[in-house]
């Protein structure tokens, strides 16, 4: 890593890091300090009689690409003396902004506010094929930095910049896509196998590109977007899934194993069908339909679809009959592995890898279900149950009703954010301060959102 590709922060001081330019700091909220009360000593009042939720957003795993956003953990300050190259532990990111969407790539984060402000995005990480933006050094405007480290605004080519919302983000091996509200969807980054939704320019130097490719070609307004290792799912709000990119293992579903620099409407078993839900992050996908069916197509070798076929890919979506599961509304999928969760709150998982069910199990081609009893539900907490289900590329993670957050899965350069680098067998709860609303899962990092009261 040379340094004239490195953003890094301009200054640091004693008390701590001060993230310059790019990501604002609001200052830690401390007890106020209240005279008089006649007890004779001073009052200290943590929450206001108004209470009001902040907004935080956490960081773990390794950190050398600068996905964290943490630029002491790449470039020490005075206050460390040697780089932290991994973060085991939950580590409060510092933003101003009120984060509503993170997601993780390969060795880089997008994080998103639903605001209307003119800086609404912001990445981090390895940028070595403009998958975070042009992000402009400062000794030239004609470089932009390989590495990002702290979040660092993404300027989308807007129309109406304050009238238009980021909705969703979503980040695969090299390349990223931006929802947003009112101009649908933004990709940048690697276009080599036509992931990016436009045409293929044979030979493209993506390092320093400034491109940044609004999608077109969809029969109605997009709702959600899923990228793969080389490839990109969208889906509308008509329940139509659309796909491009790479599809040597079948994982665009369009009936081929070719590249589509275009969005396609997938057909097969789809066809007809309304889709609530997308997922995809190696090369298998997933459709979880409105009344609570699970479609999937792609990459097999792993037995993800072994419910349809024995053979290692499929190029079209193919109906998943799930025996004893009940209706599906969520489904996460990862390299080699799927979780699905039903309307009880109830995780089942199939596919090869560290499951949740202990060091026994490694593969399975039929759904297993986690015991509910691993996700805090007793005879005290008799009603718990996950409500989000989320997987990397080989690990999984789980957000309940009690806004408690659970990861299980390969611990790769500690990933799971539970203390150590060992691997994790069952579910296991990540300890934070704040309420978890969402995460998002990488392959070596994870993002949380999370929220407290004031």
């Amino acid at each position: 890593m040379s340094l004239p590709c490195v953003r890094l922060c301009s200054r640091h001081v004693n008390s701590g890091l001060q993230v310059c330019g790019y990501a604002t700091l609001s200052k830690a909220s401390r007890p106020q300090e209240k005279s008089g009360g006649g007890g004779g000593g001073p009052v200290f009042q943590y929450v206001g009689q108004h209470k009001k939720r902040t907004h935080k957003v956490f960081v773990w795993g390794f950190s050398f690409t600068g996905a964290l956003g943490i630029p002491s953990f790449v470039v020490p300050d005075s206050g460390r003396k040697k780089p932290k190259k991994y973060q085991l532990t939950p580590h409060r990111l510092e933003t101003a902004e009120q984060i509503t969407s993170a997601a993780c790539g390969y060795g880089f984060t997008l994080i998103a506010s639903s605001t209307k402000d003119v800086t609404k995005l912001w990445g981090m990480g390895l940028n070595k094929d403009s998958q975070l933006g042009f992000q402009r050094t400062q000794h030239t405007r004609l470089k932009s930095y390989d590495y990002v480290l702290e979040p660092s605004p993404v300027a989308l080519p807007l129309v109406e910049p304050l009238q238009t919302r980021v909705l969703q983000v979503a980040c695969g091996r090299a390349h990223s896509l931006v929802l947003t509200d009112q101009e649908g969807v933004f990709s940048m980054g690697n276009n080599a196998y036509g992931q990016c939704g436009r045409q293929i320019v044979e030979d493209e130097v993506y390092s320093g590109s400034h491109i940044i490719h609004r999608i077109e070609g969809f029969s109605s307004r997009v709702v959600q977007v899923a990228c793969g290792q080389d490839h990109s799912l969208f889906l509308t709000d008509t329940g139509k899934v659309f796909a491009c990119g790479w599809g040597a293992d079948g994982q665009t579903g369009l009936g081929h194993h070719n590249i589509s620099s275009t969005p396609v409407e997938v057909g097969g078993d789809l066809a007809g069908v309304e889709v609530q839900q997308i997922s995809t992050y190696g090369d298998c996908s997933l459709a979880v339909s409105r009344d609570g069916q699970l479609f999937g197509w792609g990459n097999s070798e792993y037995r993800q679809l072994a419910a349809v076929t024995e053979a290692t890919q499929i190029n079209t979506p193919r109906h998943l009959p799930l025996k004893g599961c009940g209706k599906v509304v969520q489904a996460a999928c990862g390299g080699s592995q799927v979780a699905i969760l039903n309307e009880k709150g109830e995780v089942f998982v199939w596919g090869y890898g560290i499951l949740g069910k202990g060091p026994k199990l490694s593969e399975s081609a039929t759904p297993e279900l986690i015991p509910p009893t691993l996700f805090g539900r007793s005879e005290f907490s008799p009603s718990a149950a996950v409500t989000r289900i989320r997987c990397g590329l080989s690990h999984f993670a789980a957000v309940t009703d009690r806004a408690e957050l659970f990861v299980w899965g390969k611990n790769m350069r500690g990933c799971l954010g539970i203390g150590k680098t060992d691997d994790q067998f069952f579910p296991w709860r990540v300890t934070m301060p704040g309420q978890v609303v969402d995460v998002a899962c990488g392959v070596d990092h994870m993002v949380a959102l999370a929220q407290s009261l004031l």
